[in-house]
C-alpha cells in the first residue's frame, strides 16, 4: 500500500498472495462461521500488553474482511496511543474523539481508505477522559448508527490489562478477538486477560498469536483458535 509507512505495511494490500496474507483470511473465514446464531457484525481486537500487534492485526483483518466484498469500517478506539492513522497514512485531526464530543457528526469523521470497501474512523485528538468517552450514550449511538452503514465493524482498542478502555467497548461489541505475542507474553498474563475479558462477559471468538516460532519459511504467523482453548 502506497501511502503506508515501511513500519506498519499492509500486507494484505502490498502481498495478499503471501502466507501470512492467507492467514489473515483464514482468520476472516473462521471468525464468520465461529457461530450460527449470532451475527458478529462489530468484532473488538485487543491484547494483554502493548507491543503485541493488535493494531496490525485490526487493519490486516479489515483490508481482508473489505476484499471479501464486505462493508466494512475500521474504528481506533485506542485513545491513549493511537496508530491506526499512521498504518493507513491518513489525518488524525478528527475522529472518534470530535464526533463523541459532537463536533462533527459521524458522517464527517469517516475517510475512505486506499481499500476498496473500507472505511476509517481514526481515534482524533487525545482526550482527557477516554474511559467516560467509550462508556458515553453517545459512543453506544455511534455504534448503533454504523451497523446500520457498514457489513463488518472492527474496533481497535487499547491492551485489556492497561486500562479499563478495551473492557468497556467490550460490553457494546458481538464478538472479541485477543492478540498474543508468543513470543513475549507469559500464559498466565494471557489467561488473565482472557479473565478480564470474561469479568464483563464478553463473547471471546479466538486468539491470534504473533511472532510464533516457524520451523517452514511458508509456516503462517497468525492462526485462529478457539478461544476454549485459551
Amino acid at each position: 500500500m502506497s501511502r503506508s509507512t515501511p513500519e506498519w505495511k499492509l500486507i494484505t494490500e502490498s502481498n495478499p498472495k503471501s502466507p501470512i496474507s492467507e492467514g489473515y483470511r483464514m482468520l476472516r473465514t473462521n471468525i464468520e462461521f465461529s457461530t450460527i446464531d449470532q451475527k458478529l457484525q462489530v468484532i473488538m481486537l485487543t491484547s494483554s500488553k502493548p507491543n503485541e500487534g493488535k493494531s496490525t492485526t485490526s487493519a490486516n483483518m479489515a483490508v481482508a474482511f473489505a476484499q471479501a466484498n464486505k462493508r466494512v469500517l475500521l474504528i481506533d478506539a485506542d485513545l491513549r496511543k493511537p496508530t491506526q492513522h499512521h498504518i493507513f497514512g491518513k489525518s488524525n485531526r478528527t475522529g472518534l474523539t470530535t464526533a463523541l464530543f459532537k463536533q462533527k457528526e459521524i458522517h464527517e469523521v469517516i475517510q475512505q481508505s486506499d481499500t476498496e470497501n473500507l472505511s476509517l474512523i481514526h481515534a482524533g485528538p487525545t482526550p482527557p477522559n477516554p474511559s467516560e468517552l467509550l462508556s458515553s450514550k453517545q459512543m453506544a449511538a455511534l455504534i448503533a448508527t454504523t451497523r446500520e452503514m457498514f457489513d463488518v465493524i472492527i474496533i481497535d482498542t487499547p491492551p485489556i490489562l492497561s486500562v479499563t478502555d478495551a473492557q468497556i467497548v467490550a460490553t457494546q461489541s458481538d464478538g472479541v478477538v485477543l492478540v498474543v505475542d508468543s513470543g513475549k507474553v507469559k500464559k498466565d498474563v494471557a489467561l488473565k486477560a482472557k479473565a478480564s475479558l470474561s469479568h464483563v462477559n464478553a463473547k471471546l471468538i479466538g486468539v491470534v498469536l504473533n511472532n510464533i516460532n516457524r520451523k517452514h519459511s511458508d509456516a503462517y504467523s497468525y492462526y485462529y483458535e478457539d478461544s476454549n482453548e485459551a
